[in-house]
């Protein structure tokens, strides 16, 4: 059974999460959670490298295919020159995003 979105919090601009990217992968995908509970983190593999922001570009992009909104209401908040990283959904509901995030997670967390 997958976890539910405790990790996911609602915030006065909308609802946000913590990541923690590993660019340069083979493919962009959300590969699974850090931790448990409200301080788990989504690990997302992303096919971009990290030079001149082109992977935070491909993280949002991602990111708004994935909670299908458009890119314009996904920001990078926190951490943008770093692996770990918060992301705001604006205008977002954090329910509707916790399950959004949670049918993309791997079969095999839980």
């Amino acid at each position: 059974m997958k976890q539910t979105g405790a990790w996911v919090k609602q915030g006065r601009d909308g609802a946000t999460f913590a990541v923690r990217v590993a660019p340069r992968a083979s493919r962009t995908a959300i590969t699974g959670l850090m931790g448990v509970g409200p301080d788990a983190v989504v690990k997302i593999a992303l096919a971009a490298a990290p030079v001149e922001g082109k992977a935070n570009a491909a993280l949002v992009a991602y990111l708004a295919g994935v909670l299908d909104v458009p890119r314009s209401r996904v920001g990078v908040t926190g951490g943008k020159q770093s692996k770990n990283k918060v992301i705001c959904v604006h205008g977002a509901d954090a329910a509707e995003v916790a399950a959004k995030l949670a049918q993309a997670l791997p079969d095999n967390c839980s």
